[in-house]
């Protein structure tokens, strides 16, 4: 005859699995780069201990992630700029923490074209000049005598702002350039108009024309790859980052040590990134 006592360590079993079963998963808010969307989305797919934790990732640009990272409304930014001296300082007096910066991916940042654009490669000096309004007509770089139609991503972007420091130096867009919300969009309008230009993260190069870029008028132009983004010799070249408002721990600290892993890094890799260290 079964007794009650017999039932305990059954009883308990049951016990302990319907708590396992009913405890909540611990929520991750990740926001910010357009550019890095793809590649943090498929972060959290591979991403191995699920089991406890989920994901909410959205874009909006590098700036309204830090914006989210400074008012408390995200765990984890990711942005494709650096921070800034007055965001880091906003960090510092609404949290008594500097911030936490992690590298986590390497990026090329390539110039668009329609595939059908016969111009072979740009300098530096020239990109800038399109961007600005100084060459406004594809024969002025070897190409159709057609007008130059630009594209830009918006202000709030990150790599709106890395690419007006670093190429433009920090000249102001030309007044024509029409600015797209996010990088799929701009290469999206690019690849349906054939006198276009644009720029963006080289992960998102379907259907358009990656143009090798040249340092300057004596260098050989280069196209974007592992090799050329970690021996500098691609001019257009960044890192990608997480930003934190505290230090990490729990499930933020669990999947950061993922994504830098080389189980992370692979998934880098895959999506047409470049791993922050060289294999």
């Amino acid at each position: 005859m079964t007794t009650l006592r017999s039932l305990v360590p059954y009883i308990a079993l049951i016990v302990l699995t319907v708590v396992a079963v009913a405890l909540p998963k611990e929520r991750v808010t990740i926001k910010g780069s357009d550019t890095m969307v793809i590649l943090v989305q498929r972060w959290t797919e591979a991403y191995t201990d699920k089991k406890t934790t989920e994901f909410q990732v959205t874009g909006g640009g590098s700036g309204t992630g830090i914006a989210a990272l400074i008012n408390g409304t995200t765990d984890i930014c990711a942005s494709s700029r650096p921070i800034k001296k007055d965001e880091v300082a906003q960090l510092e007096k609404k949290f008594g923490y500097k911030g936490l910066e992690i590298r986590v991916a390497m990026d090329g940042l390539a110039i668009y074209v329609h595939k059908s654009n016969p111009v072979k490669q740009l300098s530096m000096a020239q990109v800038k000049d399109i961007f600005t309004g100084k060459v406004t007509n594809w024969k002025q770089v070897g190409g159709n005598d057609k007008p130059i139609l630009l594209y830009s991503r918006e202000n709030n972007s990150g790599t709106y702002e890395f690419f007006k420091e670093h190429v433009l130096n920090k000249q102001d867009f030309a007044a024509s350039a029409q600015h797209m919300a996010g990088t799929a969009a701009l290469i999206n309008a690019v690849s349906k108009d054939m006198n276009a230009i644009g720029f963006g993260g080289a992960a998102y190069a379907k259907n358009v024309k990656a143009l090798p870029i040249a340092k300057d008028p004596s260098s050989k132009a280069v196209t974007p790859n592992a090799a050329t983004i970690h021996d500098g010799s691609y001019p257009i070249s960044r890192f990608l980052y997480f930003y934190l408002n505290q230090k990490p721990a729990g499930s933020v600290k669990k999947f950061i040590d993922w994504v830098i892993s080389p189980a992370g890094q692979k998934v880098v890799t895959e999506v047409g990134y470049y791993p922050i260290k060289r294999k």
